[in-house]
């Protein structure tokens, strides 16, 4: 990354294994599901799904304020907090034209439009909320942030669907490069738990049917996995060049090696059979941090649970890395965070790093015949690891790779 060393310094995370960082590498590390029957979607086909637990956005937010945000801002909001307390930085004090922020999101507040939709219909255009347009749009996700932690500086969305956190924290990483900010909130953050989304999701055959074992339907890289199950939430890290970090005495909880972002340039939804694209985005991100194929101890693999998506990874993660490093899908405990997914999968490496424990791959019984050769843990291990990947793929074939460090 042009020679500029990349510091994480504050971390925070709103996902279905907790509120709060802690909550969240507990969970994870026990490996335990959190999809269960949604009241919600029970006349969908969607019908499970991992939400947020215990979100109080009137305690944590402020009753007015969270009346004016859709679920996906709220989230957003929540996590960015906390990861601006933990890097022991103060918005009141700093130089706000120096803090960028950049925020991944796959669809912005569609809850919003769903729900006003709604109201256009029973009660008429009259009653639509003027509220309508700022909850929803997909820029207002960094927009909120950027008001409530006073960041002057470059703000935008990135949108390349479920690789959107991991592509907005590489271009958190090129504004420091380029030397554009200072610091840049980056992170993710969606909420997609809806009717017509999980109902259109469901439709294309990419979710779980497990509905009757809903802890077991989140199943990556497991021979009898069926689809994915959705989940929300929101992962937020704060970014600064290590030179800086150190300068002014903070703890830097990881680092930024480097990225790499390819297209499959194959097809609207389906992954290239070959892993030509992920294989390329992985090579990219290798070279851009100066690392061998041998040198990652650990992968946070995309690991969707579908079955077309966790064999093409898992055989270009066989063909490509040769240390043997140790495997995990967090994606067995959340479920599918879409948007976000990037974004909070890159703090679990980053703690995976920090506390040399790799969580388990959740609900992984019977390994895919063609992957048993992969280290895939069932357990939380302890490993001794310094360098990880964090893999983020989307549709539309977009990749994005992240390599991340101890610090």
């Amino acid at each position: 990354m042009s020679g500029t060393e990349t510091a994480v310094t504050g971390m925070g995370l709103v996902t279905p294994a907790g509120i709060g960082v802690e909550e969240n590498w507990r969970t994870v590390c026990a490996g335990r599901s959190r999809a269960a029957a949604d009241p919600e979607l029970a006349h969908t086909p969607a019908r499970i799904s991992c939400r947020v637990p215990g979100f109080d956005a009137d305690a944590l937010l402020g009753a007015r304020k969270a009346l004016r945000l859709d679920p996906a801002a709220r989230f957003a909001l929540v996590a960015a907090r906390e990861a601006v307390a933990h890097a022991g930085l103060d918005p009141a004090t700093w130089n706000g034209a120096r803090v960028g922020v950049v925020i991944g999101s796959a669809d912005g507040g569609p809850g919003t439009v769903e729900a006003q939709h709604r109201v256009l219909l029973e009660e008429g255009p009259h009653r639509v909320s003027p509220l309508l347009l700022p909850m929803q749009l997909p820029n207002m996700l960094a927009g909120q942030i950027s008001i409530d932690q006073r960041a002057n500086g470059p703000s935008m969305v990135v949108a390349t669907a479920c690789a959107s956190g991991g592509s907005a924290i590489a271009i958190a990483c090129d504004l420091l490069a380029l030397d554009r900010c200072d610091v840049v909130i980056a992170g993710g953050s969606d909420a997609m738990l809806t009717p017509l989304l999980m109902s259109g999701f469901a439709q294309m055959g990419a979710l779980s049917q497990r509905h009757g074992e809903p802890a077991a339907a989140s199943r990556p890289f497991d021979a009898e996995r069926d689809g994915f199950v959705g989940g929300e939430g929101a992962g937020v890290l704060i970014l600064e060049r290590a030179a800086d970090a150190r300068a002014r005495g903070a703890t830097v909880h990881g680092r930024v090696l480097g990225h790499g972002s390819t297209a499959d340039a194959h097809h609207i939804t389906t992954p290239d059979p070959g892993g030509h694209g992920i294989e390329a985005a992985v090579r990219a991100a290798l070279a851009d941090a100066g690392l061998s194929p041998g040198d990652i101890g650990h992968v946070n693999a995309h690991g969707t649970s579908t079955p077309l998506n966790d064999r093409v990874e898992g055989e270009m993660l066989g063909r490509v890395l040769t240390g043997d490093p140790l495997i995990t899908s967090t994606k067995g405990v959340t479920g599918h965070l879409l948007g976000a997914a990037g974004a909070v999968e890159a703090v679990y490496t980053l703690l995976a790093l920090a506390r040399r424990t790799v969580p388990p791959t959740a609900n992984l019984t019977v390994p895919e015949p063609g992957l048993k050769h992969l280290n895939i843990p069932v357990v939380a291990t302890e490993h001794t690891a310094h360098t990880a990947l964090s893999n983020s793929f989307g549709f539309g074939g977009q990749n994005a790779v992240l390599a991340l460090a101890t610090a």
